[in-house]
């Protein structure tokens, strides 16, 4: 468990089938230590995540402004709106009890219940 595996916009990718098959390696694990480039991602929000250091969107005093996050959890799609959820789950009960409940989900998001 740990915060490199949430994704910038809420995705929990330790439970998503593509990281778990490694077909993908998230979109934070690798950068902070130089092993991937930044400079060669092309996901917005990734870059602007790692430019700040931050673990992801909701740690970001700009999110309820900010177009780039705001215009994704918008896109038409029921993954968005579950994505939002968890953004808005760490930043009203903190990254310790989203992981707590993620871990339980078969997908990159779940229920909370």
């Amino acid at each position: 468990m740990s915060i490199e595996e949430i994704g910038c916009c809420g995705a929990y990718c330790r439970t998503c089938r593509g990281f778990i098959e490694k077909a993908c390696q998230g979109c934070k694990i690798g950068y902070r230590h130089g092993g991937r480039d930044i400079s060669k991602a092309k996901c917005k929000m990734k870059v602007c995540c790692i430019k700040k250091e931050q673990n992801s969107c909701a740690d970001c005093a700009e999110y309820p402004v900010c177009t780039i996050i705001q215009d994704f959890h918008n896109k038409n799609g029921y993954k968005y709106s579950k994505y939002r959820q968890a953004v808005e789950f760490i930043r009203n009960n903190g990254y310790d009890q989203f992981i707590e409940i993620a871990d339980k989900w078969k997908n990159a998001y779940g229920k909370y219940v």
